[in-house]
């Protein structure tokens, strides 16, 4: 008998569509649930396997069994076992993947709100093109990133303002492209500095910030920071900075609390990065932190305010980048370009002792 029935692919949703919410809106919001997952997979018209394969045309696949993909060996051998993709088996594998495919090489902690997986499943059902229902085949989506189609007129930034329709004498001597908007400038200009400068308003604390590693970041990095298969080491390695092999992590390596706060707020999570609030990455960088016995009580709080009191271990073997104090990187104003030096240059060494020069007389040999 199969260890995975092949139940026959359903047009219903997971979840209800009655209760005011439209088949459109579920694909709305599935396609925000999609950020998750969009570093490894692609939909649309022009999608190609990356990391995963593509998921057009998913529901009713056979695991394991998309042309040109390769899959692991644990994904093939459900495939055989009779797995097939159906709103069921789907929304088992997103709650939770290596639960139901045990060695599956998919590393994603999974999709715990049943809401956010019914939405999901509606936009990939968008994508599919034998879904056979009314309301996929009109709520289907123009997916404008895999199409190609370029928005016109007005583009709006992050904080709401309105770009103008054309660029038109604003871009400097050579009329190129336009000023930044102050909007733009400051959605952009989010840097932390080493000694706090930068730093917005917000806190966490560590028993906060367990949950949240737990659902962006575990499925990378392990659930005690250790590291999930190649994905970095975020914690441990203290005193092997002078082996053959050092572990350099947040404990044993990195220079200053800012630096782990600013790269999980410009960076992380893998695929999804800004979706952390202010107090998010607070309580993220506050448990790391515990991870690797920086801090030591889970009631720890971590705010703009006692920023600056912790240290990491290996901030003493960084310096401060000093070159630009250096004779030769100081700005010269006006070149030099006759009688620079007060007597006649003196030829110091001929190139044939530099053992440059070729052995052997030649035309125009310095001796």
């Amino acid at each position: 008998m199969s260890k995975f029935p092949k139940l026959l692919l359903s047009l219903a949703v997971v979840g209800s569509l009655g209760g005011g919410v439209s088949f459109a809106d579920e694909i709305k919001d599935g396609k925000k649930v999609f950020k998750k997952c969009r570093a490894c997979h692609a939909v649309g018209k022009k999608a190609k396997n990356k990391v995963g394969p593509h998921l057009n045309d998913l529901f009713g696949r056979t695991a394991g069994a998309l042309e040109g993909y390769k899959f692991s060996k644990a994904m093939k051998a459900a495939g055989a076992d009779g797995l097939v993709w159906n709103n069921d088996t789907i929304d088992q594998f997103v709650t939770k993947p290596k639960k139901l495919i045990k060695k599956t090489k998919m590393a994603f902690a999974g999709l715990k709100k049943e809401k956010d997986r019914a939405n999901l499943m509606a936009y990939l059902k968008s994508f599919d093109s034998d879904a056979g229902s009314d309301a996929a085949k009109d709520d289907k989506p123009v997916d404008k990133e895999a199409s190609g189609e370029q928005t016109t007129k007005t583009a709006s930034t992050t904080d709401g303002a309105t770009q103008p329709k054309t660029a038109s004498g604003s871009g400097g001597k050579l009329n190129i492209g336009r000023l930044a908007l102050t909007e733009e400038v400051k959605a952009w200009d989010i840097d932390v500095r080493y000694d706090g400068q930068g730093l917005p308003p917000g806190k966490g604390t560590v028993a906060e910030g367990e949950p949240i590693f737990t659902e962006q970041c575990a499925s990378c990095h392990g659930d005690f920071g250790e590291g999930v298969d190649r994905w970095p080491v975020l914690a441990g390695g203290q005193g092997t900075l002078e082996d053959d092999r050092p572990e350099k992590t947040i404990g044993s390596y990195w220079p200053y609390t800012s630096t782990v706060f600013d790269y999980i707020r410009r960076a992380m999570p893998f695929g999804n990065a800004r979706s952390l609030s202010d107090d998010e990455v607070y309580a993220l960088t506050a448990y790391v932190l515990y991870l690797n016995d920086i801090v030591e009580d889970e009631d720890f709080e971590l705010s703009k305010e006692n920023f600056n009191s912790i240290r990491l271990p290996n901030e003493k073997n960084f310096i401060a980048d000093t070159r630009n104090e250096e004779p030769h990187y100081k700005p010269v104003t006006e070149p030099c370009m006759k009688d620079c030096k007060p007597e006649p240059a003196k030829l110091l060494m001929r190139a044939r002792v530099l053992d440059v020069t070729p052995d052997g007389d030649h035309e125009g040999s310095l001796d």
